[in-house]
């Protein structure tokens, strides 16, 4: 039984679709289930997806929904890969944190707030990562004006 298959019969009103490309498994489904399919996917005996090796955010402009989330996830005991996929409108660019299940999120959340501004609600921290907190906009962003220029901040005086 391939994950999607569990995922499908697990939580029908969350699951969107699937597909195989690339050798990995991808997964679609809905924003609102993503912390109790992420914890399902760590926990349960049959997936024990252990570690969260990345999350980035993907602009999709011109498209509706415009974002998405995109979650890449590795089974140290069954040697799998597995992609979750989740959109997210513009006009509600946020979903919840998965911190509670994987805490190494919190730096990759920070990261797709910082460069794409995908708000995720119940972040502990989320404040700029990459950028200086005074940045206007979100770099990653495909209607970010290639030539904008920011004001740079005074380094600070150390003595």
């Amino acid at each position: 039984m391939t994950v999607a298959e569990i995922l499908k019969k697990e939580f029908p009103e969350s699951f969107i679709s699937e597909h195989h490309d690339y050798g990995d498994e991808t997964v679609f489904i809905q924003k609102s289930n993503i912390v109790t399919v992420m914890r399902f996917l760590k926990y349960d005996a049959r997936t024990s997806f252990e570690q969260l090796l990345d999350l980035c955010g993907v602009d999709y402009q011109g498209e509706t929904p415009r974002f998405e989330v995109v979650y890449h996830l590795y089974s140290l005991s069954k040697k799998k890969r597995l992609r979750i996929r989740v959109k997210v409108d513009e006009t509600d660019l946020k979903i919840n944190t998965i911190i509670p299940v994987w805490e190494i999120a919190d730096w990759f959340e920070r990261e797709a707030w910082d460069m794409y501004g995908i708000y995720f609600e119940g972040h502990p921290n989320l404040k700029r990562l990459l950028t200086w907190e005074g940045f206007v906009g979100h770099p990653l962003r495909k209607d970010y004006p290639v030539n904008k220029r920011q004001p740079i901040p005074e380094p600070l005086d150390i003595v």
